[in-house]
C-alpha cells in the first residue's frame, strides 16, 4: 500500500482510476482528498452485488463498497462520502446483516482492520485490545488458548470483532457486555477518534446505542476486552450444563465449555456458507412478569428465565416451535427444524420473501401468546 500527503488547501477534485478486472467487475483506485493528513490509495468497487456479502444471500448491488485497514481509512472514506452527499453503511462480516432488493444507493464500507494486543496482564485477568476487522470465532480461540475466560461460550458466532458491541453479542450466558472495558471508534459527528468505556454504550438485551439512539454515528476500530484467568465454573447456561451431564464432563476449563458450544451450535444451527442464514434470526422475547401469570396459567411448561428488573425472558424458539411453525417452509425460507430462531433461505428469490416469512412467523407466535417477537439482524436500507 502507498500513501501520499495532501497538503492543507483548498478541496482537491476526486481522481479515480477505472480499472476493469477479468471478472468485468470494476475498481476504482482512488486518491481521497483530506487535508493536513496522511491517506492510503484504496479500491473502491461499484455496483457490488450484496448478496455476496451477505450470509442470507440476499440484496440487490451497493453503488460503491471499499475495505478499509487502518482508522484513518475509515476517517478519509466517511468525510470524503460527507463531503459528496453519499450514504454510508458500516459491514463486518454480513452475518447480522439483511440486504434488500434495490441495494444501496451509497458506499458499504467493509471493515478489515486487525490487531491482538495484551495491554495489562496481571495475576488474575489479561486486557487485550481487538482490531474490529478481526474474525470473531478466531479471537475467542486465541483467548481460549490463553486460558482466558470470559468470551469462550461465544465459540462459533460468525462476523466480526467490531460487530460484537453493536448488538451486544451473547451466548450461553456471556455477552460482549460482561468483559469489554472499553472501545475506540469514529465519532461522525465530532470527526474525531474517540474511546466510549463500556457505560456509554448503553449495553441492553441484544442492544447498544450503536443500533439504537446513536445508530449510524459510530464507527468502531476496535475493542478491548478484560478477561479472567479463573476456570469457568457453575452454575452454566441450561443447555451447556445438559450437555456437560450427558457426556459426564465434570472438571470444566475454557477449553471444555468452548467444544461443548461448538458442539451444540453445530447441531442446531446450519453453516451459512451451505445453507444461507443469518443465525437466529429472532430476538428472545423479553416481557414483565406480570404477564407471566396468565400465560403460566395456559402454558404450564413455558420457559422463563429472570432478567430482574420485574422482566422475564422467554426463548422465542420455544414460541415459535409452540406456535406449529417450526420446519415449515414459507415463501421460500425454512424455519430450521433443529432451532426455530433460525430462517434459513432454500429458495427466496427477493427480501419480499423473506420479509412475508417473517411477518408469518411473529404473526403464529402472537396470535398464540399475544407476544411481538423482534427481529435480530440489522437491514441495510
Amino acid at each position: 500500500m502507498s500513501w501520499v500527503q495532501v497538503p492543507p488547501g483548498p478541496p482537491r477534485k476526486f481522481l479515480a482510476i477505472l480499472v476493469i478486472r477479468e471478472d468485468f467487475s470494476f475498481t476504482k483506485h482512488v486518491h481521497i482528498p483530506v487535508c493536513g493528513i496522511l491517506i492510503p490509495d484504496m479500491e473502491v468497487h461499484t455496483n457490488i452485488p450484496l448478496k455476496n456479502y451477505t450470509t442470507m444471500k440476499l440484496g440487490g448491488p451497493a453503488r460503491f463498497m471499499v475495505e478499509v485497514r487502518t482508522p484513518e481509512e475509515v476517517i478519509a472514506i466517511h468525510r470524503n462520502a460527507v463531503s459528496k452527499n453519499i450514504p454510508i453503511f458500516v459491514l463486518g462480516g454480513g452475518s447480522n446483516v439483511i440486504a434488500r432488493d434495490e441495494g444501496f444507493p451509497g458506499i458499504v464500507i467493509r471493515i478489515r482492520i486487525p490487531g491482538f494486543e495484551v495491554i495489562t496482564d496481571d495475576i488474575n485477568s489479561t486486557t487485550i485490545k481487538i482490531g474490529a476487522g478481526e474474525n470473531w470465532d478466531e479471537i475467542v480461540k486465541r483467548t481460549v488458548d490463553m486460558h482466558l475466560s470470559g468470551i469462550e461460550a461465544m465459540s462459533l458466532i460468525p462476523g466480526t470483532a467490531g460487530a460484537a458491541p453493536v448488538q451486544n453479542v451473547g451466548a450461553y450466558g456471556q455477552e460482549i457486555a460482561d468483559t469489554l472495558v472499553s472501545l475506540e471508534a469514529y465519532d461522525s459527528q465530532t470527526d474525531t477518534i474517540v474511546v466510549l468505556q463500556n457505560e456509554a454504550c448503553g449495553f441492553a438485551y441484544r442492544d447498544s446505542i450503536f443500533r439504537g439512539r446513536e445508530k449510524g454515528r459510530y464507527v468502531i476500530t476496535s475493542i478491548t476486552l478484560k478477561l479472567s484467568k479463573s476456570q469457568p465454573s457453575p452454575p452454566f447456561y441450561d443447555a451447556l450444563q445438559t450437555y456437560f451431564d450427558t457426556h459426564g464432563i465434570t472438571f470444566f476449563t475454557q477449553e471444555t465449555v468452548r467444544d461443548a458450544v461448538m458442539a451444540i451450535r453445530t447441531e442446531k444451527l446450519p453453516d451459512p456458507t451451505v445453507r444461507p442464514n443469518t443465525g437466529s434470526f429472532f430476538k428472545n422475547a423479553i416481557i414483565e412478569n406480570w404477564q407471566l401469570t396468565d400465560l403460566r396459567a395456559s402454558f404450564p411448561d413455558i420457559k422463563v428465565f429472570d432478567m430482574g428488573g420485574g422482566r422475564s425472558k422467554i426463548p422465542s424458539g420455544w414460541l415459535i416451535e409452540q406456535s406449529g411453525m417450526k420446519g415449515q417452509l414459507l415463501h421460500g425460507m425454512r424455519v430450521h427444524d433443529k432451532n426455530a430462531l433460525v430462517l434459513i433461505n432454500e429458495s427466496a428469490t427477493g427480501y419480499a420473501d423473506l420479509a412475508a416469512a417473517r411477518d408469518e412467523v411473529i404473526g403464529a407466535v402472537r396470535d398464540k401468546f399475544r407476544i411481538q417477537i423482534e427481529q435480530e439482524p440489522l437491514e441495510l436500507q
